[in-house]
């Protein structure tokens, strides 16, 4: 059974005139893009990417300026920047409009009407009397438009479900019941010149026999060398999700992502979505950069020491010409209930991965530990033979 086309809307005048199609609207509650065929709120259309009414049909081109580029802006210069805003309780040029949820503290930006009445993080109701502007906020200067429509993440879904093996058999019948909401959520991507010193040993293993008789025996033993050295490494991309209102390791394992896909930021590729406003400040995203950075620096010393093992004694990295990027980038999250517990589901809208929680069935996980044991015993008696 299909379901009916939804009715168009109906659109007063205001003041005695009408708005023009090519003309954005804004009433402190979101921003439309009207449609030029019928006045309806024109929404971002996936398969298409671009704008397009589900009432009429009429489509639109997104609006990219020719020589709209996605740059870097440089990390000193704008955190000055932002601490003085601060410091001077000033507003920053661009503004936006946000809703907040009461229940997870949640706040989403809401472009066109807001689509969703329900907090797509926690399932709780979300009031349009919580609407308020934000402050002080740096620029998107990219987005990743939603490439995987709600149909295939679903079906993705799906498959996800099948594949968990220690879930309850009812919950793999019944499967995951709930909507999707698009969502963008922030991060930052940060560039830097790394250069660094190192100190330490290299360890090179060799064999003596000690022992004789029954008792002889190869023992590895372990000459240390003195190492030190310096290199220098770029770091493109680093990214950090910019928001502590959801879970980071359920988000990071939606990694990678496609990047080099990003167009730069305009709003009309936000219509009909929520976008979650960043919580993570520019200088701890930096922070929390440093963090991956420091991992991979790390292995890189290892690797410049070299021999069989390493003992690293000082590592010393300077970071020149630091950029960052603010982008959005899009997922759908389903939050659904199982036996009253709330679960969370998030799909990589530019690739389709899926990443959620789901809930075990203790009974398989007891059989499989029983299973293997047995397995364990037998094979010890077979070997013993």
């Amino acid at each position: 059974m299909t379901e009916p086309e939804p009715a168009a809307p109906i659109f007063e005048q205001t003041s005695g005139t009408t708005q023009s199609a090519e003309q954005t609207i804004d009433e402190g509650k979101g921003r439309i893009f009207p449609c030029e065929g019928c006045g309806a709120d024109l929404k971002f259309h996936i398969g298409q990417q671009q704008l397009k009414c589900q009432y009429c049909g009429f489509e639109k081109e997104i609006e990219i300026g020719e020589d709209a580029r996605i740059e870097e802006q440089d990390f000193r210069t704008i955190l000055a920047r932002m601490r003085e805003l601060h410091s001077r309780d000033r507003h920053d040029e661009t503004e936006q409009n946000e809703v907040r949820c009461e229940s997870c503290g949640g706040n989403v930006v809401f472009v066109v009407s807001l689509t969703s009445s329900e907090c797509p993080y926690c399932t709780s109701p979300m009031q349009l009397k919580n609407v308020h502007t934000a402050e002080n906020r740096i620029p998107v200067d990219g987005v990743l438009p939603f490439l995987i429509p709600k149909e295939t993440s679903r079906k993705n879904l799906s498959e996800w479900v099948s594949s968990r093996w220690f879930a309850p058999n009812d919950f793999l019948k019944r499967g995951v019941e709930g909507r999707f909401n698009g969502i963008y959520i922030p991060y930052w991507t940060f560039d830097s010149l790394t250069a660094t010193r190192y100190s330490g040993q290299r360890g090179e293993h060799y064999y003596v026999t000690v022992g004789s008789g029954k008792n002889k025996r190869s023992v590895r033993r372990t000459r240390w060398y003195s190492a030190s050295g310096a290199f220098q490494r770029f770091f493109d991309n680093v990214l950090v999700l910019a928001t502590t209102g959801m879970r980071h390791k359920l988000i990071s394992n939606l990694e990678p992502w496609p990047l080099h896909k990003c167009v730069p930021f305009t709003q009309q590729v936000l219509a009909g979505y929520l976008a979650r406003t960043y919580e993570t400040e520019l200088d701890a995203g930096f922070f929390a950069a440093k963090q991956r950075i420091e991992a991979v620096i790390e292995t890189d010393v290892r690797r410049h020491i070299g021999g069989d093992t390493q003992r690293i004694h000082s590592i010393h990295s300077r970071y020149d010409a630091i950029t960052f990027k603010h982008l959005l980038l899009p997922v759908w999250l389903l939050a659904y209930r199982y036996k009253e517990n709330v679960y969370q589901v998030v799909v990589n809208a530019g690739t389709g991965e899926v990443q959620g929680d789901r809930p075990y069935s203790w009974t398989k996980i007891t059989l499989a530990i029983l299973a293997g044991a047995v397995i364990a015993v037998t094979l010890g008696i077979l070997f013993s033979k």
